[in-house]
């Protein structure tokens, strides 16, 4: 069925890319209240569990999104990380560029990340999606980061989000730094029938439909949610599949079946990516700036100069303790687009390297704290230099120089050599 004939502009069970609302219903609730406890408690340690197509994904990223604070937020794929792969993935997930190094000196940058972190502002988060997929290697170091102290709590918060069971690894004896933590160890349910046919009716009215009862009527929602179990992502597909090949409205209970899912534990809510930007169409450059993936700002550098930094006064405001009132400026000349650093504490950086001056290409991307900066301009091509202006005054965040340099300093081996095996889950 054409999505106009029932009265929708846009579809309203998509199964790729962002959705039109986020719907959540009383289980999924409570995950987010999960998710601000352990955010905001002093030793936060949680499990968050459900299945593929719970909307798990979906549900981390708009907390995310919620936080208000500047806290540092790592959200990485645990899906087949070794040690030295999870580490180097939490690194970068914290804005920092890191190639693969030793598992020592990564687990102890890490280490001096969250203290430090924890120290001057608050204690990072980071979240572990496919948790039940890593190596067990990798878990041992989660232990040992795990066990990090500050004088309040701990100095690494966590939520392990899996979907499948955790409770074998958790059992394990090397598994006890982690499982003496854990806050939470929350299950997601499925829907009940009357929340399945609310979210469904919601998700209607999302996409334009002035009466969401008539296109999929009771019968029809209480059909869907036997079908999929009660689940979002399953409620969605057939859905999708009942309303295409509806020939007229209201859609029939008959005419849902159950879909053929994906194997594996692959979930489209995963395909959400952590740095999606639109395409950027030809014409001046264009600058998407986004924090944890999501985009804060697009903007069209009509003007000569863009300032970013702290302040409210520049043209791209970043309220965050990390970046310095005025902290880099965009100058744009004769097509080309030079970036100045203006000595700012942490430092602005290109494709992972830091600069004082730089002369953009298309798709650069910029690096100010834990923001990035998009610069897309299909006709800049050529490299150069320019010279900058001075301002000052921000929170420190600590270059990776500066802690190999105190990581030195420590001289202590951080990850244990022996290779006891940790139960891993049968797929």
């Amino acid at each position: 069925m054409d999505l106009g004939a029932a009265g929708l502009h846009e579809q309203p069970f998509p199964t790729h890319g962002k959705p039109l609302a986020i719907i959540t219903y009383e289980s999924q609730r409570a995950a987010l209240d999960v998710l601000k406890e352990t955010h905001e408690h002093p030793t936060g340690l949680s499990l968050l569990q459900g299945p593929t197509l719970s909307g798990i994904s979906i549900l981390v990223r708009s907390f995310i999104d919620s936080i208000e604070r500047d806290c540092a937020v790592a959200l990485v794929d645990g899906k087949g990380l070794n040690t030295t792969r999870l580490l180097v993935s939490v690194l970068q997930q914290f804005g920092y560029e890191i190639e693969l190094s030793s598992a020592n000196e990564l687990l102890g940058l890490v280490r001096v990340f969250a203290l430090q972190q924890a120290a001057s502002s608050e204690p990072p988060l980071l979240i572990i999606e496919n948790a039940h997929e890593l190596n067990p290697s990798a878990l041992r170091a989660l232990c040992e980061l795990a066990e990090l102290r500050v004088r309040l709590g701990s100095a690494l918060k966590m939520v392990l989000v899996s979907n499948r069971s955790l409770g074998t690894i958790m059992e394990a004896p090397a598994m006890q730094p982690i499982a003496k933590r854990i806050l939470h160890d929350f299950h997601l349910r499925p829907m009940t029938r009357e929340e399945a046919r609310s979210y469904i009716h919601e998700k209607l009215v999302a996409a334009g439909a002035e009466f969401p009862a008539f296109v999929f009527p009771r019968e029809t929602c209480d059909q869907l949610w036997q079908a999929s179990g009660g689940w979002p992502g399953i409620i969605d597909r057939i859905a999708l599949l009942a309303l295409a090949k509806a020939d007229c409205l209201p859609v029939p209970a008959d005419g849902i079946e159950h879909p053929v899912l994906p194997t594996g534990t692959w979930d489209t809510d995963s395909e959400i990516a952590a740095e999606a930007v639109p395409p950027v169409p030809t014409g001046p450059p264009q600058l998407i700036v986004t924090n944890h993936g999501t985009v804060l700002q697009e903007l069209t550098m009509e003007k000569a100069r863009i300032l970013v930094g702290r302040s409210e006064h520049n043209d791209i405001a970043v309220g965050s303790r990390f970046i310095s009132r005025h902290h880099a400026l965009l100058v744009r000349h004769g097509g080309t687009t030079f970036l100045m650093d203006l000595n700012s504490t942490n430092g602005t950086f290109v494709n992972s390297k830091r600069i004082s001056n730089h002369v953009l290409l298309h798709d650069d991307v910029i690096t100010v704290g834990h923001h990035r900066i998009k610069f897309s301009d299909p006709f800049a091509t050529t490299r150069g230099t320019l010279g900058g202006e001075e301002f000052a005054d921000t929170a420190i965040m600590k270059t990776l120089e500066d802690m190999r340099s105190l990581l030195a300093q420590e001289n202590t081996a951080l990850l244990p050599t022996a290779t006891e095996d940790l139960p891993t889950l049968q797929t």
